[in-house]
């Protein structure tokens, strides 16, 4: 576990001294919520229909944005071998970076929500909802852009490729994420919803981190 913890740490203090990466995916985020109204319009009647699905696909695009360097620069300068022969299991390694990648990318999109909700016009039954489906489902878009974070590595053009490789796998997470929304401001039980990204969540933590320790060996290995 203190192993698990220094790795966590050094991701972190590595993304503070890289801060303007955090930065640019939150202002992502935001500015892509802020354009719609102005491609839609400021109707609010329309943009508190479209509120949710924004938000989420916004939410979506940005985590995908810092995903190329999650394993690439430790995987440039020799780090990723040297992390990859230590006493503690691969597997726990990828996971630590995983949740290293969620706090400096997930956790402030999830900070920033809130405001961007009141400016889609969000009425207020969503709130909460759209917050605790973001909680469960950022985790997930951490978890499984690990896997095509690793599978890239040493590859040209790895960009284009990781949104080929992850983009298919997040459409339930948006489908199920988005869902809970539109069924809280309709009126109606969001707990579904909300259940099956908690199952999506628990599928994942352990099947990402063992597919992307797998993928990062056949990495070092050529």
């Amino acid at each position: 576990m203190s192993r698990f913890t220094a790795v966590v740490k050094r991701d972190l203090r590595l993304a503070l001294r890289q801060g303007m990466d955090s930065f640019m995916v939150v202002m992502f985020f935001v500015l892509a919520v802020v354009l719609f109204p102005f491609g839609v319009g400021p109707e609010p009647n329309i943009l508190a229909r479209i509120s949710s699905g924004v938000i989420w696909v916004a939410a979506l695009l940005a985590a995908m944005l810092s995903l190329e360097r999650l394993f690439q620069t430790d995987y440039e300068d020799g780090s990723l071998e040297l992390l990859a022969t230590q006493p503690m299991a691969l597997e726990i390694t990828v996971a630590a970076k995983i949740v290293a990648h969620w706090l400096t990318t997930g956790l402030p999109l999830i900070a920033a929500t809130p405001l961007l909700a009141v400016f889609m016009n969000l009425p207020v039954e969503g709130y909460g909802v759209l917050i605790l489906s973001l909680a469960l489902g950022t985790p997930v878009l951490s978890l499984i852009g690990a896997i095509g974070a690793a599978l890239i590595l040493g590859s040209r053009r790895g960009g284009v490729l990781l949104s080929l490789l992850v983009l298919p796998l997040y459409i339930p997470v948006l489908i199920f994420g988005v869902g809970s929304v539109e069924a809280a401001l309709g009126g109606f039980p969001a707990k579904a919803h909300l259940l099956i990204l908690s199952g999506l969540l628990i599928a994942a933590l352990p099947l990402c981190p063992w597919a992307g320790a797998g993928a990062i060996r056949q990495a070092l290995e050529t």
